[in-house]
Formats: C-alpha cells, sequence, structure tokens
C-alpha cells in the first residue's frame, strides 16, 4: 500500500482548485489570452499531447490508488477472465444459428469458421458456472481473514455477470476496471458507482492491483 496522502484540508498549501481560480486568463492583453499563458494542468490541449501519454498513464494508476486509501482497502482479490464467454444455454442458441447459417451456404469460408468459434464457445461455456463457485469461495473464505476483501475485475458483462451477481449476493465489495478500448464499455451495475474506473490500458492497470 502507498503511504497515505495528505487530503486538501490536512495540508497549509493552496488546493489545485484554489490555485487555478486564483489565475485569470483575461488581463486584457495578447499575453493572458495565449495558451502558453494557462497553467499546465489547467490546459486540457496541452494534458492531451501525445508527449503527456506516460503522465496521463500515471494518473490512470493514481486515481484508483487514492480511492483505495480513502475507502481503506487493504486487500484485493484480481481476477482475469473474457467478456465473450456465455451461459451454456446462450452458446448452444449462437452453435445453432452458426449452423443453420452455414446449412443454407455450404461452401461459405466464413460461416465455417463462425461454426468453429460458436463450437469453441459452447466448450467455454462452463466457465460460467465456475464464477459462481470461484464468487463463492472468495466471499466465504473471506470470513477467516482480519480484513476484508475487494475483488476487482474487469467490470463487463458476460462471464462476470455470474461472478459478480454472487458476490454481491454475499455484500462483498467490487471494483470495476473498464477499457475504453473495450466492445461494451458501459459498467452496467455490476459495481458500486464509486468503484467504476474506466483506463485506456486495463490489462496493464489491472496487474498494478
Amino acid at each position: 500500500m502507498a503511504k497515505k496522502t495528505l487530503i486538501p484540508n490536512e495540508s497549509p498549501f493552496p488546493s489545485a482548485k484554489q490555485d487555478a481560480a486564483s489565475v485569470s486568463y483575461d488581463y486584457g492583453t495578447p499575453q493572458s489570452h495565449s495558451p502558453s499563458y494557462r497553467l499546465a494542468y489547467d490546459d486540457f490541449d496541452f494534458i492531451m499531447r501525445d508527449e503527456l501519454r506516460p503522465v496521463r498513464l500515471q494518473l490512470e494508476l493514481l486515481k484508483p490508488e487514492l480511492v483505495q486509501l480513502e475507502q481503506n482497502i487493504q486487500s484485493t482479490v484480481v481476477i482475469f477472465g473474457s467478456a465473450r464467454v456465455y451461459d451454456n444455454e446462450a452458446a448452444l442458441q449462437a452453435l445453432h444459428k452458426a449452423e443453420h447459417n452455414l446449412d443454407t451456404n455450404p461452401s461459405n469460408p466464413d460461416l465455417e469458421n463462425e461454426v468453429a468459434i460458436a463450437c469453441r464457445m459452447l466448450n467455454k461455456s462452463r466457465y460460467y458456472d465456475e464464477a459462481r463457485k470461484l464468487a463463492t469461495l472468495i466471499t466465504v473464505g473471506e470470513r477467516n481473514l482480519n480484513q476484508p476483501l475487494t475483488v476487482v475485475t474487469g467490470g463487463g458483462p458476460v462471464l462476470w455477470k455470474p461472478l459478480i451477481g454472487a458476490l454481491q449476493m454475499w455484500a462483498a465489495k467490487v471494483w470495476g476496471l473498464i477499457s475504453c478500448y473495450r466492445v461494451n464499455k458501459n459498467p452496467t451495475l455490476i459495481s458500486r458507482p464509486s468503484c467504476v474506473f474506466s483506463f485506456i490500458i486495463s490489462l496493464f492497470v489491472k496487474c498494478t492491483f
């Protein structure tokens, strides 16, 4: 865990908001209207420059770290999985549909590939039930610890649905880390509103928790 950071009301210095509010960008001169005069952290165009990508990545890591401190989170369980694994019934329906499409056009290689993918998804659907078992193991095992566990997931739908559903049934705390590059960016309702974070590189971020 990182060292406790002083929150603004504990610091002897003005907050960043106070500093920014005290600066006027309109003194009626060309200099005060120039983008170069704007405070660096108050300059959106500057923050979005390609050269500042490392700085933005640091902020993506720092934001949830500070929230962890504020919520007194000491231990986490990070779970990797897939946003494309469905339950057995849905996977079976997808396979039947793919096979039906192939029957109407047997020589289409794309449809053959869709059937192959559907078969693999049906084989993986067993992990849907395994996700529920994992949630039970985590929440029941937590009772033997001196401090609560927080589950960190990708925050997306599908395979996470049974896992998060079981965790919520046990009143476990869940964090969702949402990648902006995901097909489905909507965090839905799997995590508490104060525990959902959006990232550009979520896989790297999850490795840090």
